[in-house]
């Protein structure tokens, strides 16, 4: 929010105070409280008639320091709010000297001047990367309404990304930002997840600690600072460190939680019957028979919406009509190996049998009257579950348990964000605070009954809501897009900055919601998908089966299927570690290589881990123009290399995209390329890829719960390579990539392919190559 009128005014009906003269400064527990005057206090009359701004410094753990601003303290404090996590054991160090008193934590310190006048500054590993001063920080009065607003510098030439899932502009620099959960698609301000979390390319992120609506001015009200504001009398935010932006992402997760693992399942291809398309069982089966007779792998089927009777959503009941035997539908469906995800929400239409029960029973959100709140819009007379009822949560969760009897394997938690502000929560909530926080509560109680009856890291959600936290509960997917290149490409704004806000799985709607893409979008899109986190096919008004486009459809989409299950073993070791480090699956460039200038403006490409370039086409014509960094990178698909460092423009056919290896690899291949959930170390095959000499690649093979089972580790020197390969005594091999011959080969049987020299370990679990 805007208070001031240019650089120098402040805007007519805004009265504003700063902290100026640092009255006193005190320390206890590792937390620094300064009490500040917002004017110069030269005689003890100073003191009388004026107001105290109380600035709190601490650290919940190492390399994260918070600041909270407080004026008025008395004033009564209505959750919900985020849940943070705190060490505690951690400490902080503090140190004063005559001008300035230093808070440390980990890498990351709070250097508070105390004099001439109130400055704040945060410096990272001996370097300032960003800071507060006169004029920043500012109590705000504007016609009977109060807030607190904040300004932390904005360095030259840097870069701010994230605030939840996007699909403005990729660098936020001279956006407005209203952190607001809104159903507004994905081509317009409006975001269905708002973060307030940002991450500066200067090394540090920014968490402000409210679930109400966060005002952001990022370089636009003053082009040189971020600015933030919250309505109320306090202001709480985090500086989050790190020595890397990864580091800075694990940290934040630290504070915000950490993903779950989803199941290896469900990254394989999802099939859905559409929204407003007509289906039943035989729609289904002819779906399914279609893709077995394709030789098209298929691993999940989603039932959505139209599952339930049309007026009654969410009623949890199948609908009769079309459904008469479900859960012999659900059996055979489970036969033939495939998991079943059905639609739900957390809206009760007034025509469902459920909508009376929750009414009576206090289930529903309420207006301040006491009556249920209810509207029209998207179900006739619908109400709203009220999550903050203990009781509620248990008769909503009791209705999915059902479901999950019947053979259901996960849910698609649509919607949440249209949460009305005028109503009264059971526990009181403050009903600001609940629109962002709603999906928070909503994700939460879908994902436990998942947890609680299929256990750990066999519960995942396909959820499009979400606030900060709510990477805690993957997976997400990017909301109604449209069936063209311009809505593809702000689907993969969104989700890279999506990843740069700490989630850690993404989706998107393979070829489009809105509307029927032509096939060749439909083909373009299979690539990107398939190659994403996780991989849906649906869309509004039409099926999304490949037939329907043209045949070459089929063969992109069984390709790209395949190719996925293969490359299952380095994928999921890279959603090990988006669980354990905060780390998106797929990341925008600036996350892997934030040390070259380039990368920081790329959002039309991203790394898939930490060693895939993957760069979608956008156009009709199959051109592909994408920035390779520094180094030989290889196609993953026809072996081709190219020296990085440049911009690079290739013409593809559809079943070809821009799929680089970064030199310096280690690539895990799996040995089915029929499904995404297998034994990942049996029969798996090493990819070497460009070994610099000096360098080392690893890696780490796991099993379908998480835990590692092998280490792979590939080290040059000189002319000599060694691999060595440690964990299970299953069958393993190597490939050299475009390496022909070797000089000598020990402990290993070789053998010339089109893709380079491949080694079969003879015994033991050590090679030695001589080139």
């Amino acid at each position: 929010m805007k208070f001031t009128d240019g650089y120098w005014q402040i805007r007519e009906g805004v009265h504003m105070q700063h902290p100026v003269d640092v009255r006193e400064l005190k320390e206890k527990n590792g937390k620094l409280t300064a009490y500040m005057a917002t004017k110069p206090v030269v005689i003890k009359g100073d003191t009388l008639n004026g107001t105290m701004l109380t600035a709190e410094i601490s650290s919940p753990i190492p390399d994260v320091i918070k600041v909270r601003w407080v004026h008025h303290a008395g004033v009564k404090q209505v959750g919900p709010e985020f849940e943070t996590f705190v060490d505690a054991n951690h400490s902080v160090s503090v140190e004063h000297d005559e001008q300035y008193t230093t808070l440390t934590s980990g890498g990351l310190q709070a250097r508070i001047r105390k004099s001439p006048t109130w400055g704040l500054e945060f410096i990272q590993n001996g370097r300032k990367v960003t800071g507060t001063a006169q004029k920043a920080a500012a109590y705000v009065q504007e016609q009977g309404k109060t807030f607190f607003r904040e300004m932390l510098d904005l360095g030259v030439g840097e870069q701010v990304y994230g605030l939840g899932e996007r699909f403005t502009p990729f660098i936020k620099n001279g956006q407005v930002v209203d952190s607001w959960n809104e159903d507004g698609g994905t081509s317009s301000e409006q975001a269905y997840k708002n973060v307030p979390f940002y991450l500066s390319s200067a090394g540090y992120g920014v968490f402000v600690n409210h679930p109400e609506r966060v005002s952001f001015e990022i370089g636009s009200e003053v082009v040189s600072k971020v600015g933030f504001s919250v309505p109320g009398e306090h202001l709480e935010y985090f500086i989050v460190g790190g020595k890397t932006l990864k580091d800075v992402l694990d940290n934040y997760t630290k504070l915000t939680g950490k993903p779950a693992l989803p199941p290896a399942w469900s990254f394989g291809l999802w099939l859905t019957t559409s929204f407003t398309t007509d289906y039943d069982e035989a729609t289904v089966n002819s779906f399914i028979e279609g893709m077995a007779e394709r030789n098209i792998p298929l691993h999940v089927f989603h039932f959505d919406c139209f599952w339930m009777k049309e007026y009654e959503w969410c009623n949890f009941e199948w609908d009769a009509d079309m459904f008469p035997d479900p859960e012999g539908m659900l059996r055979r469906l489970k036969e033939r190996g495939l998991r079943i995800c059905v639609w739900i929400n957390s809206y009760i239409g007034q025509k469902s049998p459920l909508f009376q029960e929750g009414m009576e029973n206090g289930y529903l959100v309420r207006k301040p009257d006491g009556s249920v709140w209810q509207w029209d819009k998207w179900q006739a007379g619908m109400g709203l579950v009220d999550f903050t009822n203990p009781d509620a949560v248990k008769w909503y969760k009791g209705h999915l348990k059902r479901l999950m009897d019947m053979g259901v394997d996960c849910f698609k938690t649509d919607f949440g964000e249209r949460i009305p502000t005028d109503v009264v929560y059971f526990d009181g909530s403050d009903p600001q605070k609940m629109h962002n926080y709603y999906t928070q509560l909503y994700n939460k109680a879908v994902f436990d009954v998942l947890e609680e009856n299929r256990g750990k890291n066999e519960a995942m959600l396909f959820a499009r809501s979400a606030t900060a936290g709510g990477q805690q509960y993957p997976v997400h997917w990017g909301g109604d897009c449209s069936a063209n290149y311009d809505s593809m490409a702000e689907s993969l704004r969104g989700g890279l900055s999506l990843g740069l806000s700490g989630f850690g799985f993404w989706s998107h709607d393979i070829s489009g919601f809105e509307r029927t893409a032509p096939p060749d979008i439909y083909k373009r899109w299979v690539a990107f998908g398939m190659l994403s986190s996780h991989s849906r096919l649906h869309g509004n008004e039409s099926y999304r089966v490949p037939w329907l486009f043209d045949e070459e459809s089929v063969d992109v989409l069984r390709y790209f299927t395949e190719l996925k299950s293969s490359l299952m073993p380095y994928l999921f070791n890279h959603a090990v570690e988006a669980t354990d480090k905060g780390v998106p699956m797929m990341r925008a460039m600036v996350l892997e290589f934030p040390e070259d200038p380039t990368t920081h403006y790329l959002d039309r490409q991203y790394m898939l881990g930490e060693s895939l370039l993957v760069a979608p086409i956008f156009n009709t014509e199959g051109t592909a123009k994408y920035y390779v960094p520094a180094g030989k990178w290889t196609s993953l698909i026809d072996g081709t290399t190219v020296e990085g460092g440049k911009w690079v423009e290739e013409q593809h056919g559809y079943s070809s995209i821009p799929l680089l290896v970064r030199p310096n690899t280690l690539l895990a291949i799996g040995s089915n390329n029929q499904k995404p959930d297998y034994d990942y170390a049996d029969n798996v095959t090493l990819h070497l890829f460009e070994l610099e000499d000096g360098a080392t690649a690893k890696a780490v093979i796991h099993d379908l719960n998480g835990q590692p089972q092998a280490t792979a580790t590939a080290t040059r020197t000189g002319s000599t390579i060694e691999i060595s390969y440690e964990g299970t005594g299953k069958p393993w091999q190597a490939v050299l990539r475009g390496i022909a011959q070797a000089a000598a080969v020990e402990g290993a049987e070789s053998q010339q392919t089109s893709e380079g020299l491949k080694l079969v370990p003879a015994s033991g679990q050590k090679i030695i190559v001589k080139l």
